[in-house]
């Protein structure tokens, strides 16, 4: 029988617990107990209701074309509450110069595929439009080394798509900016389509012609009926609740001859393996003194922090709003609201239909210090601004702030060798796998596969084959 840690209850963690006990109830020779240090699991997937309405705390849903999340949420029961986001009234739109623009039709992510409506927007200047046209001609180009966002973005469209798309829309995914990113590790399908193509645009239409129609009419973004929690309240149904262990901080972690011993407060246990799914800082504090240079490596990975404010309004504040899903605030409008999304717009089954639900994001690189501030400061900003932007001065039926500090990991230039040489350090110690938003993704399918592939590793690592129909045995426990 091998015993497994688990350290970490977020997604990442339930996910590799869930991989395990699907492979226990198989017959694999397997036990687990899985450590939180808070006292609640599911880490940022935090679902609440006020006045009718469907509060997301963290991530409101995740991104339709990457099948894992949807994968786990069909073997635990949940496939007749997936819901699609209402993509037929998608319209975003952009500050610029104080006012909203809403973004052209044709616009993958933050590339053009369609002239005319790009050619008549008031988003871009007319030095802007000429760089798109000139695009089409970009010729094939493969980078030597890694790059940022922000430096493949100007090469094809000018300082202007950097500061009205490319960073707007990565401070509403990671919380960071284009100047920062890493091409590679954030957009590796732009850098493979740069040296393929050579024009990203044309690169897109190719890519939208090769998925078809079907592909097409698949939302954009997935949900449940319930709200993201919904999914780990089923995955902990299907876990057995003395194998969950919350309040239980991991303070330390040994390397043994014959595997680990994990210290949570003043009791330590002997594990064969173990499964680090927290923050890469925390992982460090852990390894250090296992492998000083694992630890160096992941120390270097960066967290940036994001404050959420959900105000709930009446019905006329829901006719008053502009049509679609919400909006994107460039860093050069000096606002400190990031983004807002008319939750109710966005999806089925989140607001009444005589209540408004705005989601409002602030924080990230550039605003570390927003997480100082009181809630009540914080909403004043959010207030003022909206009022600002919108023309909002009606006040809320409620209001909810979460702060969530270093939540997001940055994949800075050079992340992906990065992770190459955490990988060959992490073989020198048997038994251990990570797993998290740290490496590969930090979306929630992303972390899903992450959680379920560290436990199928570390299985095959000490010579347990995994079972390979272990999902058809998903009962809750």
């Amino acid at each position: 029988m091998k015993r497994i840690a688990i350290v970490g209850g977020g997604i990442s963690g339930l996910s590799a617990a869930y991989a395990l006990e699907q492979q226990r109830r198989a017959g694999a020779q397997v036990d687990y107990v899985l450590f939180e240090s808070g006292s609640r699991l599911a880490g940022v997937m935090v679902t609440e209701r006020a006045e009718g309405c469907l509060i997301e705390a963290g991530p409101d849903s995740f991104l339709t074309e990457k099948p894992w999340a949807i994968d786990l949420c069909r073997q635990i029961g949940l496939e007749n509450e997936l819901i699609g986001s209402n993509d037929s009234e998608r319209k975003t739109y952009i500050l610029v110069n104080g006012k909203l623009v809403v973004m052209p039709d044709g616009l993958m992510f933050m590339v053009p595929t369609k002239i005319l409506p790009t050619v008549f927007s008031p988003l871009f200047s007319l030095r802007t439009k000429l760089r798109m046209a000139r695009e089409w001609f970009h010729p094939p180009h493969k980078a030597e080394h890694d790059e940022t966002v922000a430096v493949m973005v100007e090469r094809h469209y000018g300082a202007e798509m950097v500061d009205r798309l490319a960073d707007p829309l990565l401070s509403g995914v990671y919380g960071g900016t284009a100047a920062d990113l890493s091409v590679r590790a954030v957009l590796p399908r732009f850098a493979e389509m740069e040296s393929k193509y050579g024009s990203l645009g044309r690169a897109m239409l190719a890519a939208r012609r090769k998925m078809g129609v079907s592909s097409a009419k698949r939302p954009l973004f997935t949900s449940l009926k319930e709200g993201m929690q919904q999914m780990v309240d089923a995955l902990v149904a299907r876990l057995p609740r003395p194998s969950l262990l919350t309040h239980s901080p991991v303070n330390a972690l040994t390397r043994r001859a014959d595997g680990w011993a994990v210290s949570a407060g003043d009791r330590s246990d002997h594990f064969d393996g173990v499964i680090l799914a927290v923050p890469a800082g925390v992982a460090a504090a852990l390894l250090r003194s296992a492998n000083s240079e694992l630890a160096g490596e992941l120390s270097g990975i960066n967290y940036t922090s994001s404050v959420t404010v959900n105000l709930g309004y009446d019905g006329k504040v829901r006719s008053f709003l502009p049509p679609g899903f919400g909006f994107l605030v460039p860093r050069s409008e000096g606002k400190r609201l990031l983004a807002a999304t008319f939750v109710h717009k966005k999806f089925p089954h989140r607001a009444p239909e005589d209540r408004a639900l705005i989601r409002c994001f602030l924080g990230g690189a550039a605003d570390e210090q927003i997480l100082e501030l009181s809630e009540e400061q914080i909403v004043g900003i959010v207030r003022s601004e909206l009022r600002q932007i919108i023309g909002l001065g009606a006040d809320p039926l409620f209001i909810r702030v979460y702060k969530w500090k270093k939540a997001m990991a940055q994949y800075g230039v050079g992340h992906l060798e990065r992770l190459e040489r955490i990988e060959r350090l992490r073989q020198n110690l048997p038994g251990l796998v990570l797993a998290g938003n740290a490496y590969r993704g930090i979306g929630v399918p992303d972390c899903v596969r992450s959680g379920s592939d560290a436990a199928l590793q570390l299985l095959s690592s000490f010579g347990l084959k995994a079972a390979p129909n272990a999902d058809k045995v998903s009962q809750p426990a």
